[in-house]
């Protein structure tokens, strides 16, 4: 799904998430699964229904996360973030 600047992603990694920064901000809405984000040297716990923010160009990815994680992701905004 994509409008305007806004692009919408279903995202399940298997095994490792081998994400690399993004040009645009990022929210990541959790379907399923449960593990660690890390974002930028800090670590958070996530779980279902839990919502993440990624801002452009951070470091950030998926950790120890369980075999049925799987999230949706929202890109929005320009190159660089807002």
């Amino acid at each position: 799904m994509e409008h305007g600047s806004m692009t919408l992603r279903y995202y399940a990694p298997k095994g490792r998430d081998p994400q690399t920064p993004h040009d645009q901000d990022e929210i990541y809405i959790v379907a399923s699964g449960s593990g660690t984000f890390f974002m930028n040297g800090e670590r958070v716990p996530f779980g279902p229904g839990d919502a993440l923010f990624a801002p452009a160009g951070a470091e950030h990815r998926f950790e120890d996360f369980s075999d049925d994680f799987a999230t949706w992701v929202i890109f929005y905004g320009p190159d660089g973030g807002e």
